[in-house]
């Protein structure tokens, strides 16, 4: 096997382009979707933009299409009458959250998770205990600042900043390591956190890598995204496709990555068998596509189907196909 797997495409790093592919599955836990995510050539992917909700078309194509051309200002009036038509009726029954502030984020973990998917949608009130909620809006903004602010902070072991901008947040490949017990419950809390926040008009205070946007819509992820996170390691692979053979053969480069966790080193397979298979000029499209994949999903890939599962349990994915990265990571 030289890594190939018959695929005879010709490769451009700059117009590479692979769309997340997230299939839902049901959980153990009919609160709680399971699903599968993986990055596949753009093109295969089609998005999904017509959306359903008690026998009527909320979205579709043409709305979409049409929504799209216009101004984010118009985009967002346009997204809060799909998130209104959205809100369970008030005699569905209303959410109350009462937390603690020295127990914020526990509370508000034990809260959230409790929740069905119907639940997600329904009226919020949020209390802290023992203070008036006289202003439910200043309390609501609060609650949202207050606990994406504890769960971005590096401290905690769940992010750590981009290495080209330390305000934009990359996922801890080393989380589980950091938060043994609940690193992925966090992750599917802070999903649901943030569909929540979008459906409430309300800021979450962190910055996410671009690519994590990206995922969110289900956009293209491109080498572009990898530059803008690490330019000097964008700028090393950009280099191979610069080398000839022989260049290549004397790096004795295979399929795989060395990645050091806590101060131990291991290799990482890129592919399987990965490590016995040699990196050449015919097969260095194949070696720079598995980098991207790993870079950009599968280092992370647990985490990131929780934060998507947790964000979808809230926000429904047709309703967010006339934003872009930028706009999203915006409202939010």
């Amino acid at each position: 096997d030289d890594g190939n797997d018959g695929k005879d495409h010709k490769f451009s790093l700059p117009k590479a382009a692979y769309c997340r592919k997230l299939t839902f599955l049901e959980g153990n836990d009919p609160r709680l979707r399971t699903g599968t995510l993986d990055l596949v050539p753009a093109p295969e992917v089609v998005a999904d933009s017509e959306l359903r909700h008690h026998h009527r078309t909320l979205v579709s194509y043409a709305t979409v299409a049409d929504v799209q051309g216009k101004s984010l200002d118009d985009k967002l009036t346009w997204f809060q009458t799909i998130c209104n038509e959205l809100t369970a009726p008030w005699e569905s029954g209303r959410i109350k959250i009462v937390v603690r502030r020295e127990q914020l984020l526990s509370d508000s973990v034990r809260a959230m998770m409790s929740l069905s998917r119907a639940d997600m949608r329904k009226r919020w009130r949020v209390e802290f205990v023992g203070e008036p909620a006289i202003d439910s809006g200043g309390v609501m903004r609060e609650f949202f600042q207050l606990i994406s602010e504890q769960l971005f902070n590096p401290d905690m072991g769940l992010w750590l900043p981009s290495i080209n901008n330390q305000k934009c947040m990359r996922i801890n490949p080393a989380s589980d390591i950091s938060c043994p017990e609940d690193a992925l419950i966090m992750f599917r809390f802070l999903g649901r956190l943030l569909g929540r926040a979008l459906f409430d008009r309300q800021l979450i205070d962190g910055h996410m890598v671009r690519y994590l946007y990206k995922h969110i819509l289900g956009w293209p992820i491109t080498f572009e995204d990898l530059q803008l996170q690490d330019e000097e390691y964008y700028q090393s692979l950009k280099q191979f496709t610069k080398m000839n053979e022989e260049e290549i053969s004397a790096l004795c480069l295979d399929f795989t990555l060395a990645e050091e966790t806590l101060g131990v080193r291991r290799d990482v397979e890129l592919v399987e068998g990965g490590k016995d298979i040699e990196v050449t000029k015919e097969n260095l499209p194949q070696y720079l596509e598995a980098i991207l994949k790993y870079r950009t999903l599968d280092r992370t890939k647990p985490q990131i189907t929780e934060l998507l599962l947790g964000f979808f349990d809230v926000i429904p994915e047709p309703a967010l196909t006339v934003f872009d990265p930028s706009e999203l990571e915006l409202i939010l």
